[in-house]
C-alpha cells in the first residue's frame, strides 16, 4: 500500500482579538488560539493597534505596522511564542 503525501501550507485569513486572546482562522477551515499573553507587544497594543494587522506573503505570516510585529503561522501552530 502507497501513502500519498500532501503538503500543506497552513495559510491565515483572518485575524480576531478577545481580551485574553488571539484567533487566527486559516484557509483550510482551522482556527489557531492562543493567549495573548504570549505576545507581550500584542497584548501592550491598543485596540486599533491589533485591529490594524496585514497578511505576509500567501498568509504564512501576519503583520502589524503600527508596533512592527510579526507572527508566523507555522509558529503558532508549533506553539512557540
Amino acid at each position: 500500500m502507497s501513502t500519498l503525501a500532501v503538503e500543506l501550507r497552513a495559510q491565515a485569513s483572518n485575524v480576531e482579538f478577545t481580551d485574553i486572546s488571539i484567533s487566527v482562522e486559516l484557509l483550510d477551515g482551522r482556527t489557531i488560539s492562543a493567549p495573548l499573553a504570549w505576545f507581550p507587544n500584542l497584548s501592550a497594543a491598543s485596540n486599533s493597534q491589533r485591529n490594524n494587522w496585514e497578511l505576509m506573503g500567501d498568509g504564512e505570516g501576519i503583520h502589524w505596522p503600527d508596533i512592527d510585529e510579526d507572527l508566523s503561522v507555522a509558529g503558532l501552530l508549533a506553539g512557540t511564542h
